[in-house]
């Protein structure tokens, strides 16, 4: 009899991992993917869509159709319940509540061999008033908001053509907020849209980011190597918002949001005000909210998940001193603890700690980045889970071969800061590895031949590539597995 495998979420980490087991397990296995979403979108691009320069519907497809293809089971629906233990008369389940209009509301029970949480993040806008693009503030998280976004930017737009200042705030909307690089690359589409409308001279932009210093990014700032050199980050991030006209405010921690006002404490405890014609917040992340039961139904969530709703992993989550934290703490498997057959990628993983130094204002107001987990490690971790599953289902034990610790591994970011093929530019940046080891790199923090950072006309064309690339390897087109994570 054939296994059965539940991946919860359709972002990069969940397709990779569905599409890729049903790939690696055939059709004698079942792979079925529990998503709220019916599309899957290419988060990277959003950016050019809240700046008007790509729609919608250029950045999604819808999922249904890709899965129907590959053989892949799917239900539009959240996931509400986790029963790892299983129900009386059934094995280890999952309670799903249906999204799909056709079927909203309706509920549902999977049984699973073994499950993948992938559901990313709650975007928590609730944890400050005002936040939000239902309240004052505009996003970039999605596609729906970005669409938003571009459409109060372009209000903006309008007041600048008619010779009325405007006051514009890009950055982090939570004094733990991460992500800081999807806000850093809108800021600067943001400012090329202007100076390409000549418009610039009238509009200030500010850089308002919870980093100790610009160029953090949640993973401690890095020490890359540019045209021979070797510049810190700090550097090559202020440099390039010098060269867009972009001011900063660091060290800020968003305490309200009001119609036109951002009330922000710095780390020293001063409580200050900046206003906006125009503010785009990334929020805090959270876990989805999914509970946890055992067999008797009593609430077993604490055993799974950290109070913010992420999912334990095979890290260590001892509290000790920042100096004291290592790379070993870091995950490399993704398994749960307590049930073997359980795995988190992506953003649900709880990190055991901060990347960045953890600061507190004195009014004990903690002031950092949280560890980002998108993007490239997302689909790379996505990937090492699904390879042991696969591996553990066709071999009949556990295998846990593969590994991928963000200690260990590198990633790839590439910022754009305009969009055009001879006016367009991009910041192509490589750290290896994401979390600095101190021990076996004692001068940088990584390998410095392999943590490199080059502005230019080349970074943006590749960015531009990539959009389609990886769309077309998301869509399980010809050769698809071939197009690396």
């Amino acid at each position: 009899m054939g296994s059965r495998v539940i991946v919860l979420g359709a972002g990069v980490a969940g397709h990779t991992a569905s599409m890729l087991l049903k790939k690696m397990l055939g059709r004698k296995h079942e792979v079925v993917v529990v998503s709220p979403a019916a599309n899957y979108q290419w988060i990277p691009s959003n950016i050019w869509v809240g700046v008007g320069r790509m729609k919608p519907e250029q950045v999604i497809f819808s999922l249904e159709p890709v899965y129907r293809r590959q053989g892949i089971e799917f239900h539009q629906a959240a996931a509400r319940i986790l029963h790892p233990e299983g129900t009386e008369g059934s094995g280890p389940c999952v309670d799903i509540e249906y999204t799909d209009p056709a079927r909203r509301g309706e509920t549902a029970r999977l049984g699973y061999d073994y499950l993948v949480n992938a559901t990313g993040p709650k975007l928590n806008f609730g944890a400050i008033e005002g936040l939000g693009p239902d309240k004052f503030t505009q996003s970039v998280c999605t596609y729906h908001h970005a669409a938003m976004a571009w459409e109060k930017l372009k209000e903006v737009i309008a007041q600048l053509e008619k010779g009325n200042r405007q006051r514009i705030v890009i950055g982090t909307g939570h004094p733990m907020a991460t992500c800081q690089g999807a806000g850093f690359e809108y800021a600067l589409n943001v400012a090329f849209e202007l100076r390409q409308r000549g418009l610039s001279d009238l509009a200030q932009i500010t850089w308002l980011t919870n980093e100790y210093e610009v160029g953090d990014f949640g993973m401690g700032g890095a020490f890359v190597k540019k045209g021979g050199y070797v510049t810190s980050t700090k550097i090559f991030t202020e440099s390039i918002l010098a060269e867009y006209g972009i001011g900063w405010i660091k060290r800020a921690g968003v305490r309200k949001v009001e119609k036109d006002s951002i009330e922000y404490e710095t780390l020293d405890g001063a409580i200050h005000t900046i206003g906006f014609d125009f503010a785009m917040l990334i929020p805090s992340f959270a876990g989805v909210g999914i509970q946890a039961r055992d067999a008797s139904g009593a609430d077993i969530t604490p055993e799974l998940f950290l109070p913010n709703g992420l999912m334990k992993v095979d890290a260590d989550y001892t509290p000790k001193p920042y100096d004291q934290w290592k790379v070993e703490d870091w995950p490399s498997t993704y398994r749960t603890p307590r049930f073997g057959n359980i795995f988190a990628a992506g953003i649900a993983f709880a990190p055991p700690h901060p990347i960045s130094r953890p600061f507190e204002s004195p009014n004990g107001t903690k002031i950092f980045p949280t560890p980002p987990r998108t993007g490239m490690p997302s689909g790379v971790i996505g990937k090492i889970v699904a390879q042991n599953i696969a591996d553990s289902i066709r071999k009949g034990r556990e295998s846990l071969e593969h590994r991928a610790s963000m200690g260990r591994m590198g990633a790839a970011c590439i910022v754009s800061s305009g969009f055009g093929l001879f006016h367009g530019m991009a910041a192509t940046m490589t750290v290896n590895p994401i979390v600095p080891d101190w021990e076996k790199y004692p001068q940088w923090g990584r390998d410095i031949e392999n943590t490199v950072g080059e502005p230019g006309l080349a970074g943006h064309w590749l960015k531009h590539f990539m959009h389609y690339m990886f769309m077309y390897k998301a869509k399980g087109n010809f050769g698809w597995s071939l197009i690396p994570e």
